[in-house]
């Protein structure tokens, strides 16, 4: 399997599982037992360094990298974050920030808006797409060597406060002038939310963050009305969120009583979660669609899904994450996540994989799952016996490592992968689609909707030779029978990316879908 060709940037997937994590996140105090402090052997090394080390020493310092060092030593997901940290890793599940709210990349060092946040306070002062920041604050900004933290540092702040930003807008000679008053800035976890066929619904969930129930319902109440009998429910590339999110969206499917799932720890009694009444999708046909990415709160729901029988898991085995966090938040504002607890499924399952004390090879099994064949094919799945599981319709379930879909979507793979790899792990679909939507802006808003776009767009032969031209001079050959071997699929992902840079994902999921086998299989799919 050494030199099977995978349809997907290995490094992407594995820089993603990093960010996983479950809890309920609720938020106390930690406060220092004084009897336990003076015993405390790193109490006393702390204080015998500050009374008789030769030099002066960082006693902060010292403790940041003791306390990550030590929460590190549990299991891979009990972490310690730093007070500069804490907004930032726990704004994205708080379903808003304080901000001026556009949708920016740096783009040959310069900050681009590829969209305003509609409503927010930049499309009011008239931001557009295609603007790029020159300034903020009177500060230059451009030809800086900076990142997406960096920039954020600059354009968040707290609601209520004014920033000032100069713009540069292609037809305008002088840079424009904006004063932005920040605002909250809601931070959506649903993707997307269409009908593909007449009777079909599907929704693609990013996040389980504080506001999904919300959105949730809103979404399923809209697409219910469209004559929605059947819903794709695609939780791939999910890393989780909030727990009590999880158990609410399960509850939407599910009868009255039935067990969602519960947590257990040494310190933490059973806990359980059972369905109520108020489900506002209980009669919908529902598909599942899950990958090796889908963990935590992806699982849980998947998991209470599959043992109660209730739908159809489809795609690949999930990551296998079934530890729940608590966070404490400490006196500095830094915090620490704890693992307090295991949750099981409603068989009775801990879907949580192995780990041992080397964290590297715990977020590596998802590449070994490449080498050994798993993403080709389910017969490279072995599971123990004695981790079997029973559902009450007598469908046979394995805990000990990912939810098992109940039908096996393999990854794309081949040597006619290669040239079309090499393409986009360097970018070039991506940037070309923006840059041609950039440049084609007025253009573009002829067409009056996705459905518009999608039905009368087209590559034409002038677009494609100027993609060409454009990968010649970033130095890869078009003279590969990959390129010509894979031009539907290029074509495809081209029009799909500048869809997105015109209409967001609204535009990309519509179309981008359309050539992936995963969800077309849970399309056609009907239950028998």
């Amino acid at each position: 399997m050494k030199n099977t060709k995978i349809y997907m940037p290995i490094i992407l997937s594995i820089v993603l599982v990093i960010g996983i994590y479950l809890g309920t996140l609720l938020t106390g105090n930690f406060t220092q037992n004084n009897n336990t402090n003076s015993n405390n052997k790193i109490s006393n090394i702390l204080n015998i360094i500050e009374t008789q080390y030769v030099d002066s020493a960082d006693l902060w310092e010292i403790q940041e990298k003791t306390a990550n060092f030590i929460l590190e030593q549990l299991d891979p997901h009990s972490n310690y974050i730093t007070a500069s940290e804490f907004n930032q890793v726990n704004d994205p599940l708080l379903g808003k920030f304080d901000g001026i709210g556009v949708q920016f990349r740096l783009e040959k060092d310069s900050v681009l808006v590829v969209q305003p946040i509609s409503g927010g306070p930049s499309e009011k002062v008239g931001i557009r797409a295609g603007d790029r920041i020159v300034t903020v604050d009177g500060d230059t900004i451009v030809n800086k060597k900076m990142t997406n933290r960096d920039v954020m540092a600059k354009l968040k702040g707290d609601k209520g406060t004014e920033v000032d930003v100069e713009i540069y807008r292609k037809g305008n000679e002088k840079l424009l002038p904006f004063t932005i008053t920040r605002a909250a800035i809601p931070t959506w976890s649903i993707d997307v939310a269409f009908m593909p066929t007449e009777t079909t619904g599907y929704i693609k969930l990013g996040k389980f963050s504080a506001t999904t129930t919300q959105e949730f319902k809103k979404a399923l109440k809209e697409l219910k009305k469209m004559g929605m009998k059947k819903l794709i429910f695609d939780l791939r590339g999910n890393t989780g969120g909030y727990l009590s999110e999880a158990t609410h969206i399960a509850d939407e499917f599910l009868e009255d009583g039935k067990l969602i799932v519960y947590t257990e720890g040494k310190n933490q009694p059973r806990q359980s979660y059972y369905s109520t009444r108020y489900g506002n999708a209980k009669e919908i046909e529902l598909v599942i669609l899950i990958d090796e990415i889908s963990a935590s709160a992806s699982e849980i729901v998947a998991g209470a899904i599959q043992d109660n029988d209730r739908g159809t898991i489809i795609g690949r085995r999930s990551f296998g994450k079934g530890l729940v966090q608590h966070q404490m938040q400490l006196r500095d504002n830094s915090a620490i996540r704890l693992t307090i607890a295991r949750y099981y499924t409603p068989t009775g399952r801990s879907i949580q994989k192995p780990y041992s004390e080397d964290s590297d090879d715990y977020f590596e099994e998802i590449y070994n799952r490449y080498i050994s064949g798993e993403m080709l094919s389910a017969d490279s799945i072995h599971f123990d016996d004695s981790l079997k599981y029973t559902t009450p319709k007598g469908n046979i379930v394995y805990g000990g490592g990912g939810i098992m879909p109940t039908i096996f979507v393999p990854m794309e793979s081949g040597e006619e992968f290669i040239y079309y790899n090499k393409l986009s792990n360097n970018g070039l679909i991506f940037r070309f689609a923006f840059e041609y939507a950039d440049t084609h802006r007025e253009e573009l808003k002829k067409y009056s909707s996705v459905e518009d776009f999608e039905k009368k767009f087209k590559i034409s032969k002038k677009i494609w030779n100027d993609f060409k031209n454009y990968v010649e001079e970033n130095e890869i050959s078009t003279k590969e029978d990959g390129l010509k071997t894979n031009k539907a699929r290029i074509t495809h992902m081209l029009k799909s990316y500048i869809a997105r840079n015109i209409y967001d994902e609204a535009g990309f999921y519509p179309i981008f879908l359309k050539m992936d086998p995963t969800y077309n299989r849970a399309l056609e799919f009907e239950v028998e």
